[in-house]
């Protein structure tokens, strides 16, 4: 029985996270002054308007980490803060190389985040 009402309480916390990030995801949008077709637009489609309105309507419990990319993109906020928002684990502190097939030492994950500044500042001119 104790499973039961802990399965119960789990589900309605997914859902009540479900709807806060929702909210959220809606506040951006308008924030940023668009509707939902012209969020599929900008997501070149890979985000229907109808999925977008699921979401802000908090009848998606987790959306996939590709869907949270291409959005974060479209409302220029950061990924992680969309994963996390969404109820995914994101580790503290900056991510040199996402991917790396081995654990990177403080030094190889120092020059990457340098070449990286490299490669920013050289796209900017």
């Amino acid at each position: 029985m104790g499973g039961d009402a802990e399965g119960y309480d789990e589900r309605r916390r997914d859902w009540r996270r479900a709807r806060e990030f929702g909210s959220f995801l809606a506040a951006l949008r308008n924030a940023r002054g668009m509707t939902l077709r012209e969020v599929e637009e900008a997501t070149h489609k890979k985000v229907s308007n109808a999925y977008v309105s699921q979401l802000e309507n908090g009848r998606v419990l987790q959306p996939s980490p590709d869907v949270l990319h291409t959005l974060s993109k479209a409302y220029e906020t950061p990924y992680a803060k969309l994963m996390e928002r969404a109820g995914y684990v994101v580790p503290d502190g900056k991510q040199a190389a996402t991917f790396a097939t081995e654990e990177l030492t403080a030094e190889e994950e120092a020059e990457l985040l340098e070449y990286l500044a490299w490669i920013r500042q050289k796209r900017k001119k």
